[in-house]
């Protein structure tokens, strides 16, 4: 017991000596130096530079805002535009219009990086916000894989590369499973997806439709591929393709409307056999995280289920 008490004692002698060393220990001086900026070069071959991790950034695509919420931290989402609606939590961010894009208020926002598509935003007014200090970046998707690499690419521009790959796993393995699920056919059903029907204006072949119905066990009735992603087909060449599905409405109707407007289409296989069918919207024209379930409701279509 004296042995203990005579520790303590020493102990509390030696404390104020150990904190007066730990004092005079040289403190390490304070990192100042901001990190580097990023240099890099969009989907269009553009080259731009952006903060090491952004904190203020925006879309001017309504695909593309799901693509930041789906991987970004969502407070740094400083607006959004008046198409943009998906996911509801993007509703409660200011309004940015695009079409024209109000450019005034965009920069009144001040953010660090626009992010949008390919054929969303002109070149022209992308020069015009990067002239006024703000960079745009484009994507570009041709492949559902083009996708997933567009959401790790915002994952490494943004610093949150694991949240990013998470999701990309996920979805991949996801697609796994319903190609495993497609069975094999010797002859894929022929789509033809409509987008407008005064002119008819479809999905063409180069277009990211194109990969999904492949994944879904179907085909593009699109074969030759036009200078325009969505070009006007003739009703004779409508003929000509006679495809096995139509995708762009109800049976009902779409033959209360297309087809009352161009009788002549209903000797075509896909009105013939009543496969005709309506897909969700958002699902259908936008390239987003939702895309998987997009390719789970092409297979519903094409396997008639």
């Amino acid at each position: 017991m004296l042995r203990f008490f005579r520790s303590v004692a020493t102990a509390r002698k030696l404390l104020p000596l150990l904190l007066l060393a730990t004092a005079c220990q040289p403190e390490k001086p304070a990192t100042t130096e901001a990190a580097a900026p990023q240099h890099l070069r969009d989907d269009l071959g553009r080259e731009l530079t952006v903060p090491a991790r952004p904190r203020r950034i925006m879309s001017l695509a309504a695909s593309m805002t799901e693509m930041l919420y789906a991987v970004a931290d969502t407070a740094t989402i400083v607006a959004r535009t008046q198409v943009c609606d998906y996911p509801a939590a993007a509703l409660r961010k200011p309004v940015i219009n695009s079409y024209p894009l109000d450019i005034e208020r965009l920069v009144a926002l001040k953010p660090e990086v626009v992010f949008t598509t390919e054929g969303i935003t002109s070149l022209t007014d992308a020069q015009r916000l990067q002239e006024l200090g703000i960079p745009v970046y484009y994507q570009r998707y041709t492949k559902v894989e083009d996708v997933f690499r567009g959401l790790n690419d915002l994952g490494r521009i943004l610093g949150r590369q694991p949240q990013a790959r998470h999701l990309t796993d996920s979805l991949r393995a996801e697609l796994g499973r319903i190609a495993s699920a497609t069975p094999p056919t010797a002859s894929k059903p022929r789509v033809l997806a409509i987008t407008w029907s005064d002119p008819i204006y479809v999905y063409g072949q180069n277009t990211l439709f194109t990969d999904k119905i492949a994944l879904a066990g179907g085909q593009n009735a699109v074969v030759e591929k036009f200078a325009q992603p969505y070009p006007a087909l003739t009703r004779e060449y409508i003929l000509k393709l006679n495809p096995d599905i139509i995708i762009g409405g109800t049976f009902g109707k779409m033959d209360s409307t297309f087809f009352r407007l161009y009788p002549e289409l209903k000797r075509i296989r896909a009105y013939q056999t009543r496969r005709i069918y309506r897909v969700t919207d958002d699902l259908m024209s936008r390239p987003n995280p939702r895309v998987v379930e997009g390719v789970r409701e092409l297979q519903q279509v094409v396997s008639g289920s």
